[in-house]
Formats: C-alpha cells, structure tokens, sequence
C-alpha cells in the first residue's frame, strides 16, 4: 500500500511576521495571536496544544492536550501525575509544546521545563469542572492497560453511586503543570516557502530575539 504525496501543496498568503510589530514578550505575542485565532472563528479548539516529551523508554512521544491557563510565567495543562506524560516528565522534565493554527497559517514552539503547580491551583481547577469530568479522571488509569471499555464504564458506573449527592475531592495523582518557556518560536506561513520564522531565546531576564531562516 502506499500514496504519493509529493503533489500535496498550499501557497501561504495570509499574513506576515516582522521585526517591526513584535513585542519583546513572547508571552505577549502568544497572547495577540491567540486573541486573532479565537476571533478568526477557524479552529473549534485553538487551545489544543501538542505535548512531546522524552519516554522512560528513551523515545520522544507527541500528544494533544487542551492548554487550560496562561500567565506570564507559562502555560498550564492537566493531567494524571502517573500517566505515561507524568512519568515522562518526572525523569525528564524538559518538555515542548506547540499549537498549529492552519486558518491562519501559524505555528508556535515552545520548549520549557514541566513542573507541578500548586495543589490550590489544582484544586480550584478540578471543582470546576462537571462531576462526569471529575469521575472521569478518578475512573481512569490513564495510560494504565485495560482488558475492555466495558471495565471503565463499569468503573465508572461504580463512582457514580459513591459519589452521588457527595463532592467529589481531587485526588493527589492529578493536577497541573505549567511549562515554564526558555524558547518560543513563531511561524508564520509566506509564499514560495520563504516563512517568517522569529525565536525568542531566554537569556537570564531577557529575551534575545533572532530571525530563522524557513
């Protein structure tokens, strides 16, 4: 089985990214794009962020997850802290993350170091959200190998019943890490492959800002 691809091709034309109208906050540059993406009304999650981290097993591994707070500091996610990305990260804390917003021709890489937030900040997160939500985490052994779906939905059911008319607490092993950036890279997609690609480089307090070559 196979398909050529080679003829797959787009002429990016929407935009551009100059020197001359960036801030020297990456951060603030995150945020002016992440403004223009949720008012672009393109994508249906323009959170949606890949994680990729280094495996117990030596191997990098991607996946998509939902960035749920930014700051000044970084980027927040959650996650189970045992799941195979919170093992990852508890050996290896470096980490990178990036969103690709294809409405409007933009990428953004983001390479930091993971760490737990504060167990408040985890606990206001998690009363927030629905209880199926809350059971869901509770029921799952996320990355854990499991012998069928009806095992979780049995387990689930199981939580249901315990937890009905009770508040349902955050258990230690889930929470939240913030990515704190030491680089952030801004991709913006221009015609014949020439893109504007600018790094901004953490050097102690400051951002050193550098143009790329596509």
């Amino acid at each position: 089985m196979q398909k050529d691809l080679g003829n797959y091709r787009k002429s990016y034309e929407k935009s551009a990214l100059m020197e001359d109208a960036i801030s020297d906050n990456p951060i603030e540059l995150f945020q002016k794009w992440f403004y223009e993406v949720e008012a672009s009304d393109g994508v249906d999650e323009p959170n949606a962020m890949t994680v990729s981290t280094i495996g117990t097993d030596g191997f990098p591994k991607n996946r998509v997850v939902l960035l749920k707070k930014y700051t000044h500091e970084g980027f927040i996610f959650y996650t189970n802290y045992e799941s195979e990305k919170g093992k990852a990260i508890t050996e290896n804390p470096n980490v990178c993350i990036s969103f690709f917003w294809p409405n409007l021709e933009r990428q953004i890489i983001i390479k930091g170091k993971a760490e737990k937030i504060a167990k408040n900040l985890s606990d206001g997160y998690f009363e927030s959200r629905p209880d199926g939500s809350k059971l869901g985490a509770i029921a799952s052994d996320q990355s854990g190998v499991i012998e069928s779906r009806e095992v979780l939905e049995d387990k689930l059911a199981v939580l249901e019943k315990k937890y009905e008319d009770k508040e349902i607490e955050r258990p230690d092993w889930w929470g939240g890490y913030i990515v704190k950036p030491v680089s952030m890279e801004f991709w913006q997609g221009r015609p014949n492959r020439l893109h504007d690609r600018i790094r901004y480089t953490l050097e102690g307090i400051d951002w050193k800002i550098e143009r790329l070559a596509p």
